[in-house]
């Protein structure tokens, strides 16, 4: 309807403008939204106060000249001036019937733009490292990305789900020492786990594994592992042992031991987060390996034109970039002295490789604690010649666990962490799902497990599940009366929903089209969350005042049409979000 208003509006500019009343040199933009009051309509517009300031005349003035050329519609009832010079727009009765009839026909595609008439987006999205089981909150990320990645696609966008495997670097290295230790202590050698290992059942599991494969032949002596490492502590005492052990580990096992407990590890830790978030209804078109990056040269070729582009420098031996002087708070290090390519030379080798796979835009969807990485980014975008404007970041805020009316520690190394898996085991997916994004990313939220299972209207998914439940009752009901829903005696006689519950249920639907647009636009799927409450708030009203089954055939399928919309659009908008809808609680 937004975008109707505005060709109407478009079609009035060019009315006056032909007929010599306004002077218009450049395309007008046009602002329409929602009223909060229907006393003011349906919908308002500035246009009016936008071209006073341009033209210099009153905006009243203005309004009056446009609402005088607006073209005749059976969609508006009518246009009213208000304030100082808005245009409220009011919805016609026939636009109103209008909404049942085109998500009837249109089915599970009502609200979607066409496929590819808005530009491709890659959305990169949770890429944890492979250290550990996805905790909750990584489930956070999860559910935005795949909400929005689903948002973004029915919006018109080419979508494309991307995970970045962090399978290179320290924290691999960390990992892979954990696991082979675990295996030294189920051959019989009792070494002391480092303070800053991965510890959980988990590296267990993985440690049975290589030794079931392996044997003996990557056990080495306790007294070989630690004589001559520094002691173990706390702070740097602990990073200098854990560091001082992965050398040891090299030097023991060889390059072919070593990568049997990485690779090991690796396989594992990859293959449970897949299966994780493939439970969990969040799939992704690539894997992308952060190894491959070095393998296919794309990390030397990044560097090579950051060179190329005259931002880089030696200092002390190592490279640096000039990131200060392109927009970040101090310069990055991208080759260190000993001539091994930094964590942040691999992030600028997948931008660089991202944006020469998609030509529209790159999202990066972090935790809030990434929040450093946006200045960078863009810096990095602009040392390679790239506009950063491609780039779109945003950052997830944490997601805390409350059992019981307690906040839960989570601790990746420690293993204390509860994993998204134990949280779909207690709530189910679809509470999971709901609760992560009914909130904005933007905000801390607080996870209630007790309000999540509990079977109550205070519980919004509950809730919203409950109305398409019921609506599938009427259509049982239906079936069990030997009646039969008839969609074009309903279609012919939908003037008969003239009542207060079905016209705010109308309108409420009317908006499914705008919101969907709207949500992906500020990549906000609480708002669709949000909207999906309303219409099932809207729908226990009507279900609760009115009869559907009644005798008058007429106004029995108006009604049924009604209902079947309403189950549609609740079909449509929870799919959106990884939430079922069930037709029997």
């Amino acid at each position: 309807m937004r975008a109707y208003i505005e060709e109407l509006i478009g079609q009035a500019l060019g009315y006056l403008k032909r007929e010599g009343e306004l002077s218009l040199e450049e395309p007008v933009q046009v602002h329409i939204e929602r009223t909060r009051d229907r006393a003011h309509g349906d919908y308002a517009c500035n246009v009016a106060m936008v071209l006073a300031r341009k033209l210099g005349r009153k905006p009243r003035e203005l309004a009056e000249l446009i609402s005088a050329k607006l073209p005749a519609s059976k969609r508006i009832d009518k246009v009213e001036i208000a304030g100082p010079g808005f245009l409220n727009f009011f919805a016609s009765p026939h636009y109103l019937r209008m909404v049942v009839r085109d998500i009837l026909a249109l089915g599970d595609q009502y609200g979607c733009a066409p496929e590819g008439s808005r530009g491709e987006v890659l959305v990169e999205y949770v890429s944890a490292n492979p250290t550990g089981p996805l905790h909750v909150g990584h489930g956070r990320g999860a559910a935005y990305g795949a909400s929005l990645s689903a948002l973004l696609a029915a919006a018109g966008h080419r979508v494309s789900r991307e995970y970045y495997v962090n399978d290179h670097g320290r924290q691999m290295d960390i990992l892979a020492v954990s696991v082979w230790l675990r295996y030294l202590e189920l051959a019989g050698e009792r070494v002391r786990f480092p303070a800053n290992a991965y510890r959980g059942e988990y590296i267990y599991d993985i440690a049975r594994e290589v030794r079931e494969r392996h044997g003996d032949k990557l056990r080495h002596a306790e007294s070989a592992v630690v004589d001559g490492l520094p002691e173990d502590g706390d702070g740097q005492a602990a990073e200098l042992h854990i560091d001082a052990l992965i050398a040891r580990a090299r030097q023991l096992l060889g390059e072919d031991g070593y990568e049997a407990c990485f690779g090991a590890a690796l396989d594992a830790m990859v293959a449970d987060i897949r299966d994780d978030l493939g439970q969990f209804g969040v799939q992704f078109d690539r894997w992308f390996s952060e190894r491959s990056l070095e393998s296919s040269g794309a990390l030397a070729r990044a560097i090579e034109r950051l060179d190329r582009e005259g931002w880089l420098y030696l200092k002390d031996g190592a490279t640096w970039f000039k990131a200060s002087e392109l927009g970040d708070d101090k310069d990055r290090v991208v080759v260190r002295e000993n001539g091994r390519t930094t964590y942040f030379a691999s992030d600028v080798a997948y931008l660089l490789d991202k944006l020469e796979r998609c030509p529209g835009t790159s999202l990066y969807i972090f935790g809030a604690d990434h929040h450093g990485y946006v200045p960078r980014l863009k810096a990095a975008a602009r040392g390679l010649g790239e506009d950063p404007e491609r780039l779109d970041f945003q950052l997830v805020q944490f997601a805390v666990l409350f059992r019981g009316g307690r906040k839960v520690q989570m601790s990746t190394r420690s293993g204390s962490f509860v994993t998204l898996r134990e949280l779909r085991e207690e709530v189910g997916n679809d509470a999971a799902r709901y609760f992560y994004v009914m909130r904005s990313h933007e905000q801390h939220l607080d996870f209630d497990l007790d309000l999540a299972k509990s079977s109550a209207n205070d519980n919004p998914v509950y809730y919203i599940q409950y109305a398409h439940a019921r609506i599938a009752s009427v259509f049982r009901q239906l079936e069990s009366r030997g009646l039969r829903h008839n969609q074009a005696i309903g279609e012919a006689a939908s003037d008969r929903l003239d009542g207060e519950h079905e016209q705010a249920l109308l309108r409420t639907l009317g908006r499914y089209p705008e919101v969907i647009e709207g949500a992906a636009e500020r990549r906000a799927p609480h708002v669709l969350a949000h909207y999906l409450h309303e219409l099932a708030a809207e729908f226990h009203a009507w279900y609760n005042h009115s009869q559907f089954l009644v005798e008058d055939d007429d106004v029995r399928n108006a009604r049924l049409n009604l209902v079947a919309a309403t189950g549609q659009v609740l079909r449509n908008g929870l799919g959106l979000i990884g939430v079922s809808a069930p037709e029997d609680m």
